[in-house]
């Protein structure tokens, strides 16, 4: 099973069968929270419906197309980060994350952020990390601005949520410039 430490205090681990319940449960308990941000939360009423997507995370994982992993905050799981649809030809990937509202506020998303940095430009050897973000959501845009990703632009419209479109702040950060702020 995959295994990321991060620190003394994060892990992060590939998403098994075994965590659909917990990870229900996370998100049952933060519903309102990540409603807010997250146009996928109304349509997961049971842990059945992660018992049925983890297993596209695991083939995307064996297919080295990206992966969805759980955020272990001494020892709870508290949130979820992946790298998504991995572009080989362009080397390139975007992070999502998301947190529950109890494990804010001690740096968590931030250090795991930059651990799946390190991971896709020091051992994927990616040349490109884009995270997005909704335009009023201050809290997860503090994540990529505190780690020195570039603030691109706006895609208009970039999201569907719940009726009604937002637009989408878009960050990057290269691997040669990652590579000069020796991020450890």
């Amino acid at each position: 099973m995959f295994t990321l430490k991060v620190d003394n205090e994060i892990e992060l681990q590939l998403f098994q069968q075994h965590h659909a319940l917990r990870l229900f449960r996370l998100v049952d308990e933060n519903r309102e929270h990540l409603r807010e941000w997250m146009p996928w939360v109304d349509s997961m009423n049971s842990a059945y419906q992660f018992e049925s997507i983890i297993p596209v995370w695991l083939s995307q994982f064996a297919e080295n197309s990206g992966y969805n992993v759980g955020i272990l905050y001494k020892g709870d799981l508290v949130g979820s980060i992946g790298l998504h649809q991995i572009d080989w030809h362009n080397r390139m990937t975007s992070i999502g994350y998301y947190l529950s509202k109890n494990a804010e506020g001690h740096g968590i998303m931030t250090r795991s952020v930059r651990s799946m940095l390190n991971y896709a430009f020091f051992t994927l050897g990616l040349n490109r990390v884009e995270i997005r973000c909704g335009v009023k959501n201050k809290k997860s845009q503090a994540i990529p601005e505190r780690l020195g990703l570039v603030k691109e632009g706006i895609i208009r419209d970039g999201e569907q949520l719940y009726g009604h479109f937002h637009d989408l702040f878009v960050y990057g950060m290269l691997a040669r410039d990652w590579n000069k702020r020796i991020p450890y």
